[in-house]
């Protein structure tokens, strides 16, 4: 793919359809930026505890007070897929971000548009920034990035995003055995406000219930290939 000042590449997808990893191992190829936008919503939740919010109760928390502490958020995300990492005020929280008790909660703060608003803006000032990026998550293709150079859906069965979603618990030592009923709540929480199963207009979808990750990230290289010789010509 010949190199071009501005590369931006919106993958979207449930839990358990390796959307992280296909991104982050398709930025290594193409050698771009790598955004994980769940990160964000991840350390944001994560501030919001540390500073007093109980998101176990979210009727009680006020939206403000959510958006008020964003605002102040010392968030630091390297971009590079090599070295992923999130920082809190010079301290990296990248596998505190992935405990049991941040996924609970993580819904708290996604389920607000005024929330998905302010944290949308941070991530289109990354992008603008590294204007050569992989950028993955919920709503990029729609909300974040609609007029990227290429856009993809990643899809999956529900039986084997389940089950990838429990091999990828216990590969972090996080216990598995509720993983379904998790996934589904959090995936109709997030999709009363963002439809993430369905693909927009000029939004390629690959299904990957039958391919390994080496494959997924082949044809995801070829589609995206496709799209941009398709915008050049």
């Amino acid at each position: 793919m010949s190199a071009q000042s501005r590369l931006v590449i919106a993958i979207d997808g449930p839990s358990g359809t390796g959307k992280s990893t296909v991104a982050r191992w398709v930025a290594q190829d193409l050698k771009l930026s790598y955004l994980d936008t769940g990160a964000n919503y991840r350390a944001a939740t994560l501030w919001c505890m540390r500073n007093g919010l109980d998101l176990t109760q979210p009727e009680t928390v006020e939206t403000q007070q959510i958006t008020e502490l964003i605002t102040t958020m010392p968030l630091a995300q390297d971009l590079n897929p090599n070295n992923v990492s999130v920082a809190l005020d010079g301290q990296d929280i990248t596998e505190a971000i992935r405990t049991d008790e941040v996924t609970a909660n993580v819904s708290a703060l996604s389920t607000r548009p005024q929330v998905r608003e302010l944290l949308v803006k941070l991530q289109q000032q990354a992008i603008e920034s590294r204007p050569r990026i992989v950028v993955e998550g919920r709503d990029i293709t729609t909300v974040v990035a609609p007029d990227a150079d290429a856009r993809i859906l990643l899809t999956a069965s529900p039986e084997v995003r389940m089950a990838r979603r429990r091999q990828q618990l216990r590969e972090t030592d996080q216990d598995p055995t509720n993983v379904e009923s998790d996934v589904m709540v959090r995936d109709a929480k997030d999709s009363a406000l963002v439809d993430f199963m369905t693909p927009a207009e000029g939004v390629a979808e690959i299904d990957s219930t039958n391919l390994s990750l080496e494959d997924t990230v082949t044809v995801v290289l070829a589609e995206i290939q496709r799209q941009v010789n398709a915008k050049q010509s």
